[in-house]
């Protein structure tokens, strides 16, 4: 096998591990911790949670990023972003740049604290919030996925 082959497993891994767990976050685990009977149950649940999986999600969002990099280097494909046949690809751009912000850099310095303060404040319009958004980046990350597995196999040009 060759350098490409391995970031190139490397990169679904990483996919695979970062949006799997997005679903599970928005599918399941959102809806469970909402159900709970007290708003500060709800809060330390899902920060637990959440909190344990961002760590997962920050190292496999690194992974993506630096594996696709690695590719589009490696195969001096730069070119395709100028082509709008490749329009998944700025898809994966984009979304990989939108969970990057949110995990380094929005998270730590506004959205923990912004949590909070609005949980305490409103904890079902908070909750409401919180899973509908994760509902749009799982979406849009799906739609990504599928288009980017048909765009590498030629089916999108």
């Amino acid at each position: 096998m060759d350098d490409l082959t391995w970031a190139r497993a490397l990169h679904v891994l990483a996919v695979v591990h970062w949006i799997g767990g997005v679903a599970m976050v928005t599918a399941v685990i959102l809806p469970a911790v909402r159900r709970l009977g007290e708003p500060a149950d709800r809060m330390a649940l899902f920060e637990a949670v959440e909190g344990r999986f961002s760590r997962h999600a920050k190292v496999s969002v690194a992974l993506a990023g630096l594996s696709g990099f690695y590719m589009t280097e490696r195969l001096d494909a730069w070119d395709r972003f100028a082509d709008p046949g490749f329009w998944w690809m700025h898809a994966m751009v984009l979304v990989w740049t939108l969970f990057a912000v949110v995990l380094f850099i929005a998270e730590p310095l506004v959205l923990h604290r912004w949590f909070h303060r609005r949980a305490q404040e409103r904890p079902e319009a908070t909750f409401t919030i919180v899973q509908r958004a994760h509902w749009v980046l799982l979406i849009l990350s799906a739609i990504t996925v599928g288009a980017s597995v048909l765009g590498a196999h030629g089916v999108l040009f």
